[in-house]
């Protein structure tokens, strides 16, 4: 499915602007001229200058036409690299945790804090009538278990989708998993045992190191880059000075950084671990909304003795309630396969049937390339904003994928204070410090640009950035 042509229109001219080819204050062709020169309606000219005008690359002047300005992303500055030395640590409780999922569960509040998108981006039609037809064909369907290691319609889907990537899977070593938390705590039990050490990125996803806490591991906390990724140097100096079970990364559309590695670092990463007999979990759940055109490619791919386990779910893409995620867990697949077992014995059958057969029919491809431009979206119109309405000396990410953006404060605004203060006035935004076992990130937010634009959305951007605001203003009074 190719863009649409106003959205190919805009983003050529925004790389020229970008790049300096067309420079601040240049006049850009008037929707008539260049609505001759690509031969397209001028309805198609103005959307894509909406567009444009959206992401802050040009302004209309009364009378004039458009001029190029300086883009939203590019007034707001990038997060610091914190290098710190990692040290193997028990992960302890975490602080705010209950709090958070209480505010998650509150359907008055407005999300702004939990990682999952606006319920309209879903195809809930295209996979309710999915799921209407498998009940009438198959009304037998969930009366046996599924055994792990799933339903083979679903296992070949997914085994066909990894030729993209040159994966050339096997149905046969895929296992499916009931989301993509789970098939990364069977892949820690495959390859870890309580007391054990296993490297992480941060900041990472709480949910994760909840996950590890629940196992009696111990955490080593690799300092990441908010565009490169986790510090490949630290990463091996680590693994030389330190006995380490597993290394658990994100290297595409990280969450909450939202960086995508670039595949040299990924077969390099691959690489070093493979030398030092650390096998390699590779969460990889939000790959899928990578902006552009094509995908990256997954660290996966760059395995050939078995030791990266591959997790990934639907949960990001057709909805979180279908608890449908998979792994390939390489020469780990075995292990994985009988702890599933034991632990929750099968995966639902119906959600399994659905999203195999939406796979299948190609509306998958579709559904995702259109939920990308989305979420690109989606994330400029939130940059816009935060740049308006947060302090200054905020700083920001420039996420790749996904709908995560990563907001920095100045140091002396506490983001623990700003959830709790938020949450009186009726908004839920996560605070940094759960994002690291030593809270680390005490002046962060995780911001969830996927909910629909809305005025009302605007307005609790608005609330979280006066709030900041204000702990800035009376920590610097006292």
């Amino acid at each position: 499915m190719e863009p649409p042509a106003y959205l190919n229109i805009a983003q050529k001219l925004e790389s020229q602007i970008l790049s300096g080819a067309l420079g601040l204050g240049v006049r850009i062709p008037s929707v008539r001229v260049l609505s001759a020169q690509q031969d397209v309606s001028v309805a198609t000219i103005l959307r894509a200058y909406e567009w444009l005008e959206a992401r802050g690359c040009i302004k209309a002047h009364q009378r004039s036409g458009y001029y190029v300005r300086a883009p939203f992303q590019t007034l707001i500055p990038e997060p610091e690299f914190r290098p710190v030395t990692p040290y193997p640590i028990n992960v302890g409780d975490i602080p705010s945790m209950d709090e958070i999922l209480s505010a998650a569960r509150t359907p008055d509040l407005i999300s702004l804090g939990a990682s999952a998108p606006n319920v309209d981006v879903f195809p809930a039609a295209k996979l309710n009538k999915i799921l209407r037809r498998v009940i009438c064909e198959s009304p037998n369907h969930s009366a046996s278990y599924d055994f792990p290691p799933g339903r083979i319609e679903l296992r070949r889907e997914i085994a066909r989708r990894s030729l993209a990537f040159g994966g050339e899977f096997n149905p046969n070593d895929i296992v499916v998993t009931s989301g993509g938390i789970e098939a990364i705590v069977l892949c820690l039990r495959a390859v870890a045992r309580p007391g054990q050490v296993v490297a992480i990125e941060i900041p990472t996803y709480y949910g994760v190191l909840a996950a590890i806490q629940s196992l009696g591991l111990k955490v080593l906390e690799i300092p990441t880059h908010h565009n490169e990724g986790i510090d490949l140097g630290e990463l091996e100096r680590s693994l030389r000075k330190h006995k380490v079970a597993a290394l658990l990364t994100m290297p595409n559309c990280n969450s909450p950084l939202g960086h995508v590695m670039n595949e040299s670092n990924k077969q390099r990463l691959v690489d070093l671990c493979e030398r030092h007999h650390v096998p390699v979990i590779e969460n990889d759940v939000f790959r899928e909304l990578a902006f552009g055109e094509t995908f990256p490619r997954p660290a996966k791919s760059y395995d050939n003795t078995g030791n990266v386990l591959l997790c990934s779910s639907f949960s990001k893409t057709l909805g979180p309630g279908f608890r449908v995620g998979w792994v390939h867990a390489g020469k780990y697949r075995d292990a994985v396969t009988k702890l599933k077992f034991t632990s929750s014995l099968a995966t639902a059958s119906l959600p399994q049937l659905v999203v195999a057969e939406f796979l299948a029919s190609g509306g998958y491809e579709r559904h995702v390339r259109r939920i990308r431009y989305t979420f690109s979206d989606h994330v400029q119109a939130f940059t816009h904003a935060i740049t308006k309405c947060f302090p200054s000396g905020t700083k920001m990410t420039r996420p790749r994928g996904g709908y995560i953006l990563w907001v920095q404060l100045p140091k002396r605004a506490s983001s623990e204070v700003l959830f709790r203060r938020a949450l009186k006035r009726g908004v839920f935004v996560t605070p940094g410090s759960i994002f690291s076992v030593k809270q680390q990130f005490r002046n962060c937010l995780r911001v969830n640009a996927g909910m629909l634009w809305s005025s009302k959305t605007a307005g609790a951007l608005r609330v979280i950035g006066e709030l900041a605001s204000e702990r800035v203003s009376s920590a610097k009074r006292g």
